[in-house]
C-alpha cells in the first residue's frame, strides 16, 4: 500500500451562522515539501498571489523549492466571499556543500556546442514540468521507482575548482545498470528521451495540477509520450547514461518550476 507521509495543519472558519467550510492542509511546510489540501469545489485558493487550482472534489496541491522563503501567504475565497489569510511558516533546512578543485576544465565547463545543445533540452523539460491537466492521479500517494542504495540527497551542492553548480534536487537511487524502474504514481508520460545531454535516458510522467516526476540515466526507456501509466508499472532501466558516473537512477519531484523532495513523500525504502 502506497504511503504518503504527512505533518498535519487544519483550519475550520465559520462562514456563517448556517454554514461552515473545512479547509484541511497536510504535507510538509519545509523547504522542497509538498502539501495536499481538500476544502468545498467552489473555494479559490491562492499561494503567495498565485492561483491554485480545485478540482471538482475539492482537491489541490502545493509546494515550496528547496531556498523557500520562512513564510508564504496562504489565501482562500469561499464561494460566498468569505475570506482566511494565513501566513505558512516554511521551515529552513541546511543542505551538505561539497567543494572539490582541480578538475579538468571540460568537466566543468561545457564546450559552446554543448551549451547550445543544453539549452534547448532545458526549454523541452521545462515546458514538458510546465503540463496542467485538471486530474489529481497524485491524490494516492507515491512509492519508490527503484530500490537500492541512497546515493545523493536533495539540496546538496557542488563547487567545482572555486565555482558553484547548480543544487543537487532529486534522490540519487544507486542500483545495477538493468534494474527495473517503476512510475511512483499514476499519470501520464510527457517525455520519453533516450539521450539527454545532462540527464541520459529521460522520463517524465504528469500526475495533474503541475505535479510531475522525473527518471533520470535510464539505460532503457520501456514508455513512451502521451501513454498513460499505473503506479508501480515499469518505465524503464537503471543506467548510467548522460553525465553520470556510474549506473543509479536520479529521481525527482516538481511542481511545475518549483523543485520538491522525493525522500518527504515516501515511507523508508523496504530492501
Amino acid at each position: 500500500m502506497p504511503k504518503l507521509l504527512f505533518s498535519l495543519l487544519a483550519f475550520l472558519w465559520v462562514a456563517g451562522p448556517a454554514s461552515a467550510t473545512l479547509l484541511e492542509l497536510k504535507g510538509d511546510f519545509v523547504q522542497g515539501g509538498l502539501v495536499l489540501g481538500r476544502t468545498d469545489p467552489a473555494t479559490k485558493i491562492r499561494l503567495d498571489g498565485r492561483p491554485v487550482a480545485v478540482t471538482p472534489d475539492g482537491r489541490f496541491v502545493m509546494g515550496f523549492g528547496r531556498d523557500a522563503l520562512e513564510t508564504a501567504t496562504f489565501q482562500s475565497v469561499a464561494a460566498d466571499g468569505k475570506q482566511l489569510v494565513r501566513k505558512l511558516k516554511i521551515r529552513k533546512r541546511k543542505y551538505r556543500i561539497q567543494r572539490i578543485d582541480g578538475l579538468p576544465s571540460k568537466m566543468v565547463t561545457p564546450s559552446p556546442a554543448a551549451l547550445q545543445r543544453i539549452r534547448a533540452e532545458g526549454k523541452v523539460i521545462r515546458d514538458a514540468r510546465a503540463t496542467f491537466t485538471p486530474v489529481a492521479h497524485f491524490a494516492g500517494g507515491f512509492i519508490w521507482p527503484a530500490r537500492g542504495r541512497i546515493s545523493g540527497a536533495y539540496g546538496g551542492q557542488r563547487i567545482l575548482n572555486g565555482k558553484p553548480r547548480r543544487p543537487h534536487l532529486g534522490i540519487d537511487i544507486a542500483a545495477p545498470t538493468g534494474t527495473q524502474v517503476v512510475a511512483a504514481a499514476p499519470g501520464r508520460v510527457t517525455l520519453a528521451n533516450r539521450d539527454m545531454y545532462f540527464t541520459g535516458g529521460t522520463v517524465i510522467i504528469d500526475h495533474g495540477h503541475g505535479l510531475s516526476t522525473v527518471y533520470s540515466h535510464l539505460s532503457a526507456i520501456d514508455t513512451k509520450v502521451g501513454q498513460m501509466v499505473k503506479q508501480g508499472e515499469g518505465i524503464g532501466k537503471v543506467g548510467s547514461t548522460g553525465r553520470s558516473t556510474g549506473p543509479h537512477l536520479d529521481w525527482r519531484v516538481n511542481w511545475f518550476q518549483e523543485r520538491l523532495d522525493p525522500s518527504l513523500l515516501v515511507g523508508p525504502m523496504r530492501k
